[in-house]
């Protein structure tokens, strides 16, 4: 469903993104790994049709982004790592406005607003300005609009930055819902607890080249490391140590 065969983005000299190739399937949840600077964020853009890669293919089901935007989009949902909203809207404003921008029907709208408000604990605060919404509350109403038009693929950019224990856990369950209906989702994180709890497989990105990748089983395979756990292993390979080097 998401696939990136030897995609590249470059700054001038510089390359943030080099080279790389992976696939999530229908169903799986694909953990993103890396440190600040490692290139993250700019796959992630280049997924969502925001940045063009200088080289290499990015499909969107069977849509090349590159070939047909519109359509890729269409059937993807984005979730920022800082998503910007309109304050002076209400929630349910808002949510309305990007069911039009995706040309949902009006009943139809309403009825998958009412379902996502609620899934998301917000039914109590969708007629207050979205200016007056804590981080957190922000961050559940970007996942309802990125939800709202029913997506085959989602992107997700660091969810769970200032959620409360509460908040993390309702995403991480939502997300494992999803998956389980045959949604692909890929999954940027800082936390390494939430990327081994919900993760199918995983890559570990370093200064823009993968650099392992598979099942955690897989990374512990490659380092040749069975006795630690993934935060062990990730701070090893970011620390500039290549699997294969690790003894």
């Amino acid at each position: 469903m998401i696939e990136l065969v030897n995609v590249t983005k470059r700054y001038g000299k510089f390359c943030a993104v080099n080279d790389i190739s992976l696939q999530v399937q229908p169903g799986e949840i694909f953990g993103f790994l890396g440190v600040n600077g490692a290139g993250k964020t700019t796959t992630l853009k280049m997924l969502a049709g925001i940045l063009r890669p200088s080289a290499g293919t990015i499909k969107i089901g069977e849509f090349d982004i590159r070939e047909q935007p519109e359509q890729a989009k269409a059937i993807t949902g984005y979730i920022p790592d800082r998503p910007h909203l309109y304050g002076k809207l209400t929630g349910r404003e808002f949510l309305y406005f990007v069911s039009e921008l995706y040309r949902i029907a009006l009943v139809d709208a309403n009825e998958r607003i009412d379902g996502l408000l609620r899934d998301y604990q917000l039914v109590e605060w969708q007629d207050e300005l979205i200016e007056s919404y804590s981080h957190g509350m922000k961050q559940r109403l970007a996942t309802c609009a990125a939800l709202l038009h029913h997506p085959k693929v989602l992107i997700v950019d660091e969810p769970m930055v200032g959620l409360d224990p509460h908040g993390a856990k309702l995403l991480k369950d939502s997300f494992r819902r999803y998956a389980k209906m045959g949604m692909s989702i890929l999954l940027s994180t800082h936390s390494l607890n939430v990327a081994e709890e919900v993760s199918d497989r995983l890559a570990i990105l370093h200064r823009g080249s993968i650099v392992s990748i598979g099942t955690l089983e897989d990374i512990k395979r490659q380092a040749g490391r069975f006795d630690q756990d993934l935060e062990e292993m990730f701070l090893q390979i970011t620390a500039g140590i290549a699997p294969s080097e690790l003894s």
